[in-house]
């Protein structure tokens, strides 16, 4: 079963953190690279974290030196620790393949799952 469930955000202040989980079913967890996306009001869904095969990471501009991804293999979570927060991090946060699109729902369409918000202000 198709499982990608995104928590831990909130309402934080600029320069705050906050830890994302995600638990993915293990199937996807072990086939696929896995990545952090934001979508912020108003905008398309960009990728913000993602892993490179086993080890390797990539960032965005916009996040690189304050996020970091990392994954715990032995329990098919995914995660990304957001620190010095900036009112522009405010954004839904969804994990999923990447590229995404390589999860289908029962309708053979792409998959998310329902995304956890981080709001950043003071």
């Amino acid at each position: 079963q198709v499982q990608l469930v995104e928590s831990g955000g909130g309402l934080v202040q600029p320069g705050g953190s906050l830890r994302l989980s995600c638990a993915a079913s293990e199937s996807i967890f072990r086939k696929y690279s896995m990545a952090w996306y934001a979508q912020a009001p108003g905008k398309h869904r960009e990728l913000v974290a993602a892993f490179i095969g086993d080890s390797r990471t990539w960032y965005a501009d916009s996040v690189k030196g304050r996020f970091t991804i990392s994954r715990d293999n032995a329990k098919s979570t995914l995660y990304l620790q957001m620190n010095s927060l900036k009112v522009g991090d405010t954004a839904v946060y969804y994990c999923n393949t990447d590229p995404p699109g390589q999860v289908k729902d029962s309708h053979n369409l792409d998959y998310w799952g329902q995304g956890t918000q981080v709001t950043v202000s003071s």
